[in-house]
């Protein structure tokens, strides 16, 4: 006995590094073609942040208006978000992803055109429409290849990726509002839409050939392959494509759906905060060159690209992701409320935002860690849609109340008041309400 618990202990190390090369191999063949895509995504997502430094003036909206229209994409996202999901578990990734994407870059294209306040509530609604989806499609799509342990840090790079759309959002969107503004008669913030929407619709034609739908699909693995990655997912002897079936009522009767879904609408309030709101806190502090905003913009997103990363990866090593979820989103809400001191330098200012952006967005993949591990199978699809579709609802409250409240009191103090408090709130939620899941998941 003695000598088969040593074989057993020494093989460990061995299947840990044969896991280990496995996962890189299939990290390296999906995550970076995903990654780009949803950077890609959330770039037509939140330009319009940038585009509002043009924009309201060349149309006469109001920040309310602007508020409004950023908020309207959240309707669309939230009614269709659960029926793509669930039609992506009976008909595959590829063909979802395909489709959203042409669909999404075709609105986000078309948003150069906006003369009206109309016009720009219907884009920004059909973008949302056209988008619901993707972003819980690729959550469900990850847990057809990963354990729970290996979750938060493969969707730290996602959660990177909306820093990494900040990055560019600051180096890309300004120089095109100001250096090619006047271009064929065009407004710079038309080019901006133009020039960021038109790559979704090439990633379109590109997932066609390069994704699978599941790990029996995938030519690239052998079969030995194949069974190992069944066999970490617990699904040996199990056809994977059995996890694509779902049960709506399953999700409905599910108590712990509306417990992650107020916990993502909290946090969801704090990083879209962050994301539309950056390049206007910035102007506030004095900075009022459209490109210099946009320059500074980055500092903050770039540190909360790689802080994400790491952060993400030490929660998954260490197994303890509700602790490590109240530790960044108590640590969010502090420097949110710090930015309402009305910080003496941009400097300052910067830091704390920064500080903000790697807590609030290193919670976003940690959080998703714990609802893929504990929903059960057959309730995964609609549950992970309803989940995110009922917290994104934050997308339509956060940005129109942002909009009120700057318009009536010409600050944004009392709305960080509200998110830090909802951010700390989420903490108590998510640590008392989601106790020991399955897996390594805690």
């Amino acid at each position: 006995m003695y000598n088969t618990l040593t074989d057993a202990n020494a093989l460990r190390p061995a299947a840990a590094g044969a896991d280990d090369a496995l996962y890189r191999k299939v990290s390296l063949r999906i995550i970076p073609f995903l990654f780009i895509c949803y950077v890609v995504s959330f770039l037509d997502r939140i330009n319009i942040g940038f585009a509002q430094l043009q924009m309201k003036q060349d149309l006469g909206f109001s920040d309310a208006m602007y508020g409004l229209g950023a908020a309207v994409f959240y309707i669309g996202y939230v009614l269709f978000e659960v029926p793509s999901n669930l039609l992506l578990a009976r008909f595959g990734a590829r063909r979802t992803f395909v489709r959203i994407m042409l669909l999404w870059g075709a609105a986000s294209v078309a948003m150069s055109w906006v003369s009206t306040p109309l016009e720009f509530y219907i884009l920004r609604f059909m973008l949302g429409v056209f988008e619901a989806g993707f972003f819980p499609g690729i959550v469900l799509y990850l847990t057809f290849w990963y354990p729970p342990m290996r979750r938060a840090s493969v969707l730290s790079f996602f959660f990177a990726g909306v820093a990494v759309a900040g990055v560019l959002g600051g180096l890309v969107s300004g120089w095109i509002m100001r250096d090619m503004a006047g271009v064929l008669g065009l407004k710079g913030w038309q080019w901006m839409f133009a020039i960021e929407g038109s790559p979704a619709l090439l990633l379109a034609l590109v997932a066609h050939f390069w994704l699978q739908d599941f790990p029996e699909d995938a030519a690239w693995l052998n079969q030995a392959e194949k069974a190992r990655l069944a066999a970490n997912l617990g699904l040996e002897g199990q056809d994977t494509k059995a996890r694509s079936s779902h049960s709506l009522s399953a999700c409905l009767g599910n108590p712990k759906i509306y417990l992650f879904a107020f916990v993502y609408f909290a946090l969801t309030c704090g990083s879209l905060t962050l994301s539309f709101w950056m390049p206007l806190m910035i102007r506030d502090v004095g900075v009022q060159d459209v490109v210099m905003v946009s320059l500074y913009s980055v500092i903050p997103n770039a540190v909360g690209a790689v802080g994400v990363i790491l952060i993400a990866r030490h929660a998954d090593r260490k197994a303890r992701h509700r602790k490590y979820f109240a530790l960044c989103t108590v640590g969010g809400a502090l420097a949110l409320l710090a930015l309402t001191t009305q910080p003496a330098s941009l400097a300052a200012a910067l830091a704390l935002l920064s500080m903000a952006t790697v807590l609030v967005f290193s919670a976003l993949p940690i959080f998703w860690a714990i609802p893929t591990a504990q929903l059960p199978r057959e309730a995964r699809a609609g549950g992970i849609a309803m989940v995110s579709s009922i917290g994104i609802t934050s997308g339509i409250v956060g940005p129109w109340t942002i909009g009120q409240i700057k318009t009536a009191t010409g600050s944004m103090n009392d709305a960080l008041y509200i998110l830090s408090a909802l951010l700390v709130l989420s903490a108590c939620v998510l640590v008392v309400g989601a106790r020991r899941g399955t897996g390594a998941v805690r």
